[in-house]
């Protein structure tokens, strides 16, 4: 442990309070670091330290959280995946079902997680980094990130139907925010992502359709849940963009990592006004 009046080196390395560095480690948050330090899960050379007010040395101590050691990269990590239907948005699952962390590189960019998450059975673009804060701050309500989704739901949603997305619909915790809706056409290429074959029919009645939304909140089965209040059920789910990224020059099942142009987008994006409110883990 070093004193705060130890002066930065040529490495560019600092004593830092350790809940900074386990947020540059990508560990998470630092609120999130403050509670794997309370919950006793954090150990600096070997030694469990719960003090908040605890700095390390990144050149020499050692960090670790339940067992791993952490380390801060060069530079923060940012990749996309094109999360495939089957796998559960976690790094580990006690459950022994496929996971995200299973299609990227954790031993090449340690610390790396997802921000936000994809259901088991959603596919589309899938955010990782290793820089806590930024992802957190992506994830903050203050943000509106926009998210477009894809949807193939029963049935073909009605002019009011799609109205009443724009407007805002009651699920049942609390008013959505409005989205932005429309129904995509045969001609339109993202038709083809969640139905390849046509748009089909269910139970014999009324045609499929295929549904472009976009939001801006992160609720749980959000989409399906507003689709849902409007009497259409979804069968398909794909999300192509999030934020300023595009789900391109990736196949399903790979990853890639964002081009200096997104990750300045994705930084600035982070970087603005109600930076210091972040949302818990």
């Amino acid at each position: 442990m070093k004193a705060m009046s130890d002066p930065v080196r040529e490495d560019g390395l600092y004593p830092m309070r350790l809940q900074r560095f386990l947020a540059r480690a990508g560990v998470a948050s630092r609120r999130g670091a403050e509670r794997l330090m309370t919950a006793g899960r954090v150990r600096v050379n070997g030694e469990v330290v719960t003090e908040l007010g605890s700095k390390v040395d990144p050149a020499s101590d050692v960090v670790s959280v339940d067992g791993i050691e952490c380390h801060i990269l060069e530079r923060p990590c940012y990749l996309m995946l094109y999360k495939p239907s089957g796998y559960v948005t976690t790094m580990s699952d006690p459950q022994g079902r496929h996971t995200v962390a299973e299609l990227v590189p954790t031993d090449r960019f340690p610390g790396l997680f997802p921000v936000g998450r994809l259901d088991m059975d959603t596919t589309g673009l899938l955010l990782f980094t290793t820089n806590g804060n930024v992802g957190q701050d992506l994830l903050h309500p203050s943000r509106h990130v926009e998210k477009h989704y894809v949807a193939l739901v029963s049935g073909t949603p009605s002019a009011h139907d799609l109205e009443r997305l724009r407007r805002g619909v009651l699920l049942e915790d609390g008013p959505a925010s409005p989205a932005g809706a429309e129904l995509l056409g045969k001609a339109d290429p993202l038709f083809s992502v969640v139905a390849p074959h046509g748009a089909g029919r269910t139970g014999g009645g009324e045609p499929n359709a295929v549904v472009g939304l976009t939001i801006h909140e992160g609720r749980k089965h959000q989409v399906k849940k507003m689709m849902q209040a409007v009497g259409h059920k979804v069968l398909r789910l794909h999300r192509d963009s999030f934020g300023p990224l595009s789900l391109t020059g990736v196949d399903e099942g790979s990853w890639r990592e964002l081009t200096t142009r997104e990750v300045a987008a994705i930084e600035a994006l982070s970087a603005g006004d109600s930076g210091d409110q972040r949302e818990d883990d």
